[in-house]
């Protein structure tokens, strides 16, 4: 009986014992907290400056793109209206021909047929020229040409023997300037 009781004393004394090992005593905590802060302090305000500096620098960098890209968009607004202006120019500077030969035809106090005729001529040919400098192309398609419906614009259906949906007559030539179309050329097609 005596043995039992030693026994169980002793079970308990060891179950105390662990439990003593296995729950930390109240100053253990504070010894952790106490040995955690000083190592983390330094480190996350070295942390937050370095965060702090590369924002700073990040914005500095946003602040000259946007800088940049206003740049740029200036620049091409002012490179488009110069193209606008010095297209204007060109095209007119090669008008002011014509305009200077019809002012001639028109001095002529008594003007003969002929002289009429070659003065209408020579300026159709200043007019054709100033077209060709600045890409201004007639469409003039030929009949029995299939209807290109980006250029040609179908007024009627006409009987005709020749293939369906071809051009049988053209009633206004059109034009395309530098490859755009400025207008159709008017035409009558085939049924």
């Amino acid at each position: 009986m005596q043995d039992q009781e030693k026994m169980q004393e002793q079970v308990d004394q060891a179950q105390a014992e662990q439990l003593q090992g296995e729950q930390p005593t109240a100053e253990q905590p504070k010894a952790a907290e106490s040995s955690a802060q000083p190592s983390a302090g330094p480190g996350l305000e070295e942390r937050l400056a370095a965060a702090e500096a590369k924002a700073s620098e990040m914005q500095d960098a946003y602040l000259r793109a946007k800088a940049d890209a206003e740049n740029i968009r200036r620049r091409a607004q002012e490179d488009i209206a110069k193209a606008h202006k010095f297209a204007i120019e060109n095209f007119a500077e090669a008008l002011v021909p014509v305009k200077d030969s019809l002012e001639m035809a028109l001095k002529l106090d008594t003007p003969s047929v002929e002289s009429l005729k070659e003065g209408v001529e020579m300026t159709l040919k200043q007019l054709s020229s100033a077209f060709d400098r600045n890409r201004l192309i007639e469409i003039n398609p030929m009949p029995g040409e299939k209807l290109d419906p980006m250029k040609h614009q179908a007024i009627s259906m006409v009987p005709a023997e020749q293939d369906a949906n071809t051009v049988v007559n053209v009633l206004q030539k059109g034009y395309t300037i530098a490859d755009r179309l400025l207008r159709p050329a008017l035409v009558t097609v085939a049924q």
